[in-house]
């Protein structure tokens, strides 16, 4: 097996990075679909086609955090991955507007982030 220098890494971090497209993942464990998470999902895929958003949304599983459900993790170049929590329609709402369209974080519902 070839051994990766520092520059081969980069290239393929910056290769990967500049491929990426933005997406939302809303978690569909037995829990998740218990606290709503398929109307979290219609809500969001109905948002994006509304804002024409360049998105795609897709179900997950389980994400670890029950008493959090409904779950939605959302990717949009530029901005860290955050795990928004205990997501409603209105925050769906407010997450495609803000977040997806307008590159701001949705602040009330943010139960982690991860800077890439």
């Amino acid at each position: 097996m070839a051994k990766l220098t520092k520059n081969d890494l980069h290239s393929l971090k910056a290769k990967y990075a500049a491929s990426e497209k933005n997406w939302i993942k809303v978690g569909f464990s037995t829990c998740g679909i218990a606290a709503g998470a398929q109307k979290v999902y219609d809500v969001l895929c109905d948002e994006a086609r509304k804002n024409n958003a360049e998105i795609e949304i897709k179900k997950c599983g389980c994400v670890g955090m029950c008493s959090a459900e409904p779950l939605v993790e959302v990717n949009v170049k530029g901005l860290p991955r955050v795990f928004y929590g205990k997501v409603d329609r209105e925050t769906a709402i407010e997450i495609m507007e803000k977040h997806v369209c307008g590159n701001l974080l949705v602040n009330d519902r943010i139960y982690d982030v991860k800077v890439n």
